[in-house]
């Protein structure tokens, strides 16, 4: 089993100017992640603009992730598809470009739970590797209570991880730790927005693009050291750009769009380019956002 704790970077996928995937860039990118101190990465999800990738562009990311990270981490392959077949095929291309486990949510629009763990029972059986069970309603239609995710986790030894995304996600956490059976990871995502109540309430970790991974890794650290108030403080202090960059809305769109800005800011991309029909920043939004990052970085 892997190490499922910490943080999880959910990579975003780097394009040119023109909107071309931008393969070259994926290496400093993932070097700078992996210079953060993270504990995996997860490539294809929905911040890494996926759904706007063709089958070959897919390939190319989880190829190039892998060559890089070299074992380091382990690399997390979103394969979440609209039918189980689809879903199934994606599992077997990650699996043989070397991803140590797979990230899967459910169906869109599926209502049926008995179907939907069907799903999950087919792409376990199609290939060895871990599962995370990415529970983001928002996105696929698709309620999963915490009682079917704990079965879930149950009947299928390869759910291995839950990246709970079902605002509020607090009372969840609760309730799945309260019930018996398998014990999984837990992840929060949604950027990060619940960080630190989700460590409290018993997450194991965050799996979220948040661009500044390093500050989710030092508020964990803290908070797994037993200091809560040190956790809290750290925070509070990055609270300002989770909340700014976590804007409701379309996904990928302005969020992602604010994400993609800092990482290029970083120097991490070399363009903030998001795959149409997502736009990029207005420049009311781009000074607001020099705003926010001057006051939680001090820059």
């Amino acid at each position: 089993m892997l190490d499922w704790s910490g943080i999880f970077h959910i990579l975003a996928t780097p394009f040119r100017a023109d909107g071309s995937l931008d393969v070259e860039g994926l290496p400093h990118l993932v070097e700078s992640v992996l210079g953060t101190g993270v504990s995996g990465l997860t490539v294809l999800g929905i911040a890494g603009e996926a759904h706007r990738l063709t089958d070959e562009e897919r390939r190319a990311v989880v190829s190039a992730v892998v060559k890089e990270v070299r074992g380091r981490v382990p690399v997390v392959a979103g394969v979440s598809a609209p039918g189980t077949h689809l879903a199934v095929a994606l599992a077997r291309m990650a699996a043989e470009h070397g991803a140590a486990a797979l990230m899967v949510a459910p169906p869109g629009g599926v209502r049926n739970l008995d179907a939907v763990a069907e799903h999950y029972r087919a792409v376990a059986a199609a290939v060895g590797l871990p599962l995370v069970v990415q529970d983001e309603p928002v996105t696929t239609q698709v309620t999963m209570p915490a009682p079917f995710l704990a079965r879930l986790a149950d009947e299928i030894p390869a759910v291995e991880a839950l990246k709970l995304e079902e605002a509020p996600t607090l009372p969840k956490i609760s309730r799945l730790r309260a019930l018996p059976g398998r014990r999984v990871a837990i992840f929060g995502g949604l950027g990060g927005v619940y960080f630190y109540e989700e460590l409290a309430r018993g997450a194991d970790g965050a799996m979220t693009g948040f661009p500044y991974p390093e500050a989710l890794r030092a508020i964990r650290d803290d908070f797994v050291a037993g200091r809560r108030d040190e956790a809290r403080a750290r925070f509070y202090r990055w609270l300002p750009l989770i909340r700014y960059e976590s804007q409701p809305g379309a996904v990928p769109g302005t969020s992602l769009a604010i994400r993609k800005e800092v990482l290029r800011l970083r120097g991490w991309l070399r363009t903030a380019c998001v795959r149409p029909p997502a736009a990029g920043l207005d420049p009311a939004t781009l000074e607001e956002l020099g705003e926010v990052l001057a006051a939680v970085t001090g820059g």
